[in-house]
């Protein structure tokens, strides 16, 4: 397994057949270190530690280095991509005691339930972020209320580090999904909808809100 160290966006690499990359669990490493995820990524699985130095490493490689360079191997290269956190906002949808859940057409939430909400796009707030993509997958215009909480998450088959923000949202008016987008929306009991929830860090946000 593969061993991937960062601190302070610098990477701890070794040369391995002419290229720059990452050393393997078992290798000798000459600082002590503590692993907390092992992902599965490439032919033999990627551990992300963190190096528990004394100083720090001034002559290790930056990350932001690593595209522009021609002696990467690729599993640095995908490390280094892959741990690069993916920021998506959230709508909480209220109405009463229900909560509105939509069922994606496509993407990574294809045909199961979820929050309206999704990426954010380079250079936007999160708050903008779930204006919009609510917005574009409800076809009614809304207001984004109050931010109630920053969850984040290690995918379980991905192996991405997810930020979810959640905000509470207002819309004007009756959803009108984009079909390109969601196959459908609904309004759920809340306690049905920490149910139906395929996330299990969105439902359990919402069975901390609700108190179920």
């Amino acid at each position: 397994m593969y061993l991937y160290l960062e601190t302070d966006g610098k990477v701890y690499t070794v040369h391995r057949g002419g290229k720059l990359s990452l050393p393997r669990i078992g290798d000798p490493i000459p600082f002590p270190y503590e692993v907390f995820y092992e992902l599965p990524w490439g032919d033999e699985g990627v551990a992300v530690g963190v190096p528990r130095l004394e100083r720090h490493p001034a002559d290790w490689i930056s990350k932001d280095e690593m595209p522009s360079r021609e002696d990467v191997a690729p599993i640095l290269r995908e490390a280094v991509h892959r741990t690069l956190p993916r920021a998506v906002a959230e709508g909480v949808v209220e109405r009463g005691d229900e909560v509105l859940l939509v069922k994606a057409a496509r993407g990574l939430t294809a045909g199961r339930w979820t929050l309206p909400g999704g990426f954010l796009s380079f250079g936007e707030a999160p708050e903008e972020a779930v204006r919009r993509e609510v917005e574009e997958e409800l076809g009614v215009a809304c207001t984004v209320r109050e931010l109630l909480g920053v969850k984040a998450k290690v995918g379980d088959h991905t192996g991405l580090h997810w930020l979810i923000f959640f905000f509470t949202v207002e819309l004007h008016g009756e959803p009108r999904p984009d079909p390109d987008e969601i196959a459908e929306a609904r309004f759920f009991p809340k306690k049905e909808a920490a149910v139906a929830l395929a996330n299990r860090t969105m439902a359990a946000f919402l069975r901390d809100r609700y108190g179920i």
